[in-house]
Parts: structure tokens; C-alpha cells; sequence
């Protein structure tokens, strides 16, 4: 069980990594490689992970909403962009969605993430 985790966590590093890396390419081209690389290890990840159990609903909205919010706050620090008070609020807004879709399952014994 914890195996099929790390390879989700695999995979949200991966796809801020080279998200990360698209950023830089707007300035540096030769960014574009860890564009590529990122997003390929990304879905391969994710795939593994899918593959070992985890529901692609859950496995999904994690990877999105850890995405999303690291990508956020490593915008802000290494690019400079703007994480306002309200973007914070949307991110954890967020997060708390795939907590609660989560945990609002029908038999929450079954709650994959609840299992870990």
C-alpha cells in the first residue's frame, strides 16, 4: 500500500518538475527537455499507481490539487509571480475538496486515502 503512494508522489514531483520547466523554457529553451522528461515520468508514475490499486478519482484530485498548489507557491518564489491572499484560499479550497470527495464515500472503510 505505502509503494502505490510514493509512486503518486513520484508523480505529482514529476509533473511540477517539469511544469516548473515550462516556465523556464518561455526564457530558455533548452528547459523544453525537462518539459518532456517530467510529463513523461509524470503519467508513467501515475499509470504504476493506478495499476497497484489507487482509485483513478482520488489517485487524480490528489495529483491535481498537489499540483496545483506547488506549482502556486513555487511560482511565487522562483518566478515571482503573484499568490495573492485569495489564491491561497482557492488552493486550500481545493485540497479540502479532494479531502472531502475522499471521505465522502458511501462505506468510508473503503476510503483509500483513510487506509493509509
Amino acid at each position: 500500500m505505502f509503494k502505490n503512494w510514493l509512486l503518486l508522489l513520484g508523480a505529482i514531483v514529476a509533473e511540477v518538475l517539469g511544469t516548473m520547466c515550462l516556465r523556464a523554457a518561455v526564457d530558455q529553451p533548452i528547459f523544453a527537455i525537462g518539459v518532456v522528461s517530467g510529463y513523461v515520468i509524470a503519467f508513467i508514475l501515475l499509470g504504476l499507481a493506478l495499476g497497484r490499486g489507487i482509485p483513478i478519482g482520488i489517485a487524480y484530485g490528489i495529483w491535481a490539487a498537489a499540483g496545483v498548489a506547488l506549482v502556486a507557491v513555487l511560482g511565487a518564489m522562483l518566478f515571482a509571480e503573484a499568490l495573492s491572499f485569495i489564491a491561497i484560499i482557492g488552493i486550500v479550497t481545493i485540497m479540502a475538496g479532494v479531502f472531502i470527495v475522499q471521505t465522502g464515500q458511501r462505506d468510508p472503510s473503503t476510503a483509500e486515502v483513510l487506509d493509509s
